[in-house]
């Protein structure tokens, strides 16, 4: 691929654009926002203006509702060999495509399954994608050349291809992106009118269940309403479990013992479901889920200590599998928590504590 195009700089086009261009494709950029546009160009995502001739590949990266729009235009004005988007839900745009005479023959739906609470240009990475899967939906009259196009775009982005049915792909992220956001809204919701006191305890559970709905509200908005009822059928799965929670726990605040027993029985099974469902999400680079020894280390909280941590580590001869920092409330310290190989854990706990860091058992 030499050249593309780049329609709509948000946090998903920026970084797409600034990947190719890291890999040496000549990106020609436009939004309807000049400012969005622009911060792009500046960021090195591109030139911003339409391209002189037909570029290789057109992506575009506006909200779903708009796809089928912007993609006949694009078509219509021969911008490209192929075309591709990245929205995050696909059936709805391609039933709106089709339904406006759209060629299918060049045209491919995608999905880069990655993205970051902040929204925008500047949020953009050339880096976003690597490792992370990037779903491609075809269909029977999808060309050769539209799917080697979209496969190499994912190849220069660093992405890892899945091919799905739209469909199915909808009913996917219902479950494993947008479904989750609500429910992690609906938690930092509880937290707007908390007493100060509660805040100020928050620790490594509410922050980690609460992290992806600090979310661009209005661009959730646009990508739940275009995948509106698959993610309501979740939450109707969720609601049923957490109304099974509810009588479970109430039980157990219950004077009978039967009653008390029938709910801790129940409150452990969904536990244990959730056990179940956990160890299913992958691991690292897609392999399954491997068992990590953590190593809880103090550190100040101060400039180059964590860099300092990492050097010692790695002068222990010890990869870090993943990692954690928790800051302590009203103190200048907190706890990196390393996740290590089981057979590395105790090594690096000796050689950390001989160089003077402070691990706890």
């Amino acid at each position: 691929m030499r050249t593309a195009a780049v329609i709509g700089t948000g946090l998903i086009g920026t970084s797409v654009a600034l990947a190719l261009t890291r890999r040496g494709v000549t990106v020609y950029l436009s939004d309807r926002d000049e400012s969005a546009v622009r911060t792009a160009a500046s960021l090195g995502a591109g030139k911003i203006g339409d391209p002189p001739e037909r570029v290789d590949l057109a992506v575009i990266a506006v909200p779903p509702a708009n796809i089928a729009a912007v993609l006949e235009d694009a078509q219509r004005r021969d911008l490209a060999t192929a075309y591709t988007d990245v929205a995050s839900v696909k059936a709805g745009p391609l039933d709106a495509a089709l339904a406006q005479g759209i060629d299918q023959v060049t045209y491919i739906g995608g999905h880069p399954l990655a993205g970051r609470e902040i929204a925008g240009p500047l949020g953009g990475r050339d880096d976003l994608f690597d490792g992370r899967p990037w779903v491609l939906t075809p269909t029977a009259t999808t060309g050769r050349d539209a799917l080697n196009r979209a496969l190499e775009l994912i190849s220069l982005c660093g992405g890892v291809p899945v091919v799905m049915d739209a469909a199915d792909h909808d009913h996917a992220v219902a479950l494993i992106s947008h479904a989750p956001h609500v429910i992690a809204s609906i938690m930092a919701a509880r937290l707007e009118h908390a007493p100060e006191d509660a805040a100020r305890v928050a620790g490594p559970g509410v922050r980690d269940v609460t992290r992806i709905a600090g979310g661009d509200p209005a661009l959730w908005q646009e990508i739940l309403s275009a995948n509106a009822a698959a993610v309501a059928d979740v939450l109707d799965e969720y609601a049923a479990d957490l109304s099974s929670a509810i009588i479970a726990l109430r039980a157990l605040a219950a004077d009978d013992a039967h009653k008390r027993e029938v709910g801790r029985t129940n409150l452990i099974d969904l536990l244990r479901r959730g056990n179940a469902g956990q160890s299913r999400i992958p691991g690292k680079h897609g392999a399954p889920r491997a068992v990590y020894s953590a190593v809880p280390v103090v550190i100040s909280d101060a400039p180059g200590e964590l860099a300092r941590l990492f050097a010692a580590v790695g002068a222990a001869g010890v990869n870090i599998e993943d990692v954690r920092i928790e800051h302590s409330p009203g103190q200048a310290v907190g706890l990196v928590t390393l996740q290590v190989a089981p057979d590395s854990a105790g090594q690096l706990s000796a050689r950390l504590t001989e160089r003077g860091w402070t691990v706890r058992s």
